[in-house]
């Protein structure tokens, strides 16, 4: 291998783990803020909205639990996704994904904080597949 493939491998490992990097800090703050929802859900608070013909509707207390086991779930992934492993960026999108779904059933309780945690989740699951092994063969 010449010495400028070593260089670019390189700067191209470099570039992969800081954007798998920045995916998992988004998921550790997706995690938290799931975790405060639901937590906020749990204890009854006030400031979630009432929608009384919602299709998906559930107790606002089985919102909570989902909530913070989806956020407990993130949190372990984004930190998972610290070590570069490969299964770690495949969870890690399928969390992502699954917190997509929930905000996405959840919207008409609490829009903004909904939609928010959406599109951090939809930054994530980009940033974990874009990043291409490098030990595969490019062709």
């Amino acid at each position: 291998m010449s010495s400028s493939t070593q260089v670019r491998d390189r700067n191209t490992a470099g570039l992969a783990s800081g954007v798998v990097a920045a995916a998992a800090v988004l998921l550790l703050i997706a995690g938290l803020l799931n975790i405060f929802r639901g937590i906020m859900a749990i204890a009854g608070d006030d400031i979630f909205v009432r929608t009384p013909n919602y299709a998906f509707r559930f107790d606002l207390t089985s919102w909570g639990w989902i909530h913070l086991v989806l956020g407990v779930l993130a949190i372990a992934m984004g930190a998972a996704l610290f070590r570069l492993a490969t299964w770690a960026r495949v969870l890690g999108v399928v969390v992502a994904g699954l917190l997509i779904v929930a905000n996405f059933l959840s919207i008409p309780s609490y829009p903004f904080w909904s939609i928010t945690v959406m599109a951090v989740c939809g930054f994530v699951i980009w940033g974990l597949c874009v990043v291409r092994d490098d030990r595969t063969p490019s062709g």
